[in-house]
């Protein structure tokens, strides 16, 4: 046989396998137009993957996705994960969802002043958590592992958004949010606190007693100061959020007998701070309880519209509770009326 046949058979068959290898790519794997979430574990090489997509019939032809992770360097890892894949899409399309790590990832966004049940319905709607690792929370060896000195991890997690992934060990997802607040709870904030002779669960106790009073971030180093001057003189805080907090039954307005309860957490009953903080503060409450305005206010009481009136001493504090409750008792009857 001639030099010149044997390299037309060769490029023949390069042509052949060339097209063979495009119509693979392009063409579906099959008619079945059904989504489905496949998971490749983590430590799973690239090779473990392939094989793992090829038993589950997303995969025909297994040697030209090691050849294209070869020529792509996509073979040096493969991100764990669910991969939600349908086999009406092509080999291309499945490749190339290998090799962008397109794993199902769902945002968990924490707004400021969520306490643990909020971010305990929000975690489990995306099926993040269970009824079993929510225990964690709790967990004492747990909470060691973090460095959290208080009952539970409440306070600890930063409100932000955060991108988890489908099959996240809990564990981690508590660190990331823990981790998270350390980000913010820098160094600077950190010494400060040491200036006040604070730690840093007293620190987050505190903030999250102000998020919860807080309407608008230009009253949140004033009520601060309320807090601080009543630790000062030995006053109890009297903190209306704390009363609620330490109910299961979370009532739409605090009676006298909710004020009287005995619980860690009422400042109407104990003497400075609870064990813990009562929610997740942001960073402004944070700041606000590390910098609290310089001024001898003793009490607030809400003006019903967002915003409180501040006062020295108990007499003034009287005569604005007085007004304010009247006033809000008037509104009320109004929208009675209305409806």
């Amino acid at each position: 046989m001639r030099f010149k046949e044997i390299i037309a058979i060769l490029v023949s068959l390069v042509f052949f396998v060339a097209v063979y290898v495009v119509i693979y790519l392009i063409m579906p794997v099959s008619s079945d137009n059904k989504w489905k979430e496949v998971e490749i574990p983590q430590g799973a090489s690239y090779s473990r993957g392939i094989d793992i997509l090829a038993n589950e019939g997303f995969i025909k032809n297994r040697y030209i996705f090691l050849i294209l992770g070869k020529l792509t360097g996509t073979d040096r890892s493969m991100r764990a994960g669910y991969y939600n894949l349908n086999k009406f899409m092509n080999p291309l399309e499945i490749f190339d969802r290998l090799r962008r790590g397109m794993i199902l990832e769902y945002t968990v966004t924490i707004p400021e002043g969520s306490t643990l049940d909020d971010i305990r319905l929000k975690l489990k709607e995306f099926g993040l958590i269970n009824d079993t690792s929510w225990r964690l929370v709790t967990d004492r060896s747990f909470l060691a592992s973090l460095d959290v000195e208080a009952p539970s991890i409440e306070g600890y997690i930063f409100p932000d958004s955060y991108n988890f992934a489908k099959g996240t060990d809990p564990e981690n997802i508590f660190s990331i949010m823990v981790q998270r607040m350390r980000e913010k709870y820098d160094e600077s904030l950190a010494k400060r606190a040491d200036e006040l002779g604070m730690n840093e669960n007293e620190v987050l106790t505190l903030a999250s007693i102000i998020e919860k009073e807080a309407v608008h971030d230009s009253e949140r180093p004033r009520i601060s100061a309320v807090y601080h001057n009543r630790l000062k003189k030995n006053m109890k805080l009297q903190a209306d959020p704390t009363v609620l907090y330490g109910l299961r039954a979370r009532p739409k307005h605090i009676r006298y007998i909710d004020l009287m309860r005995s619980t860690p957490y009422n400042t109407y009953v104990i003497y400075g701070l609870p064990p813990g903080p009562i929610a997740s503060p942001g960073i402004n409450s944070i700041r606000a309880a590390l910098y609290p305005e310089n001024t001898g206010y003793l009490f607030f009481v809400s003006m019903n519209n967002g915003r409180h009136y501040f006062s020295r001493s108990g007499e003034e504090h009287v005569k604005a509770v007085t007004l304010y409750r009247r006033n809000s008792d008037s509104k009320e009857d109004a929208e009675k009326e209305k409806n």
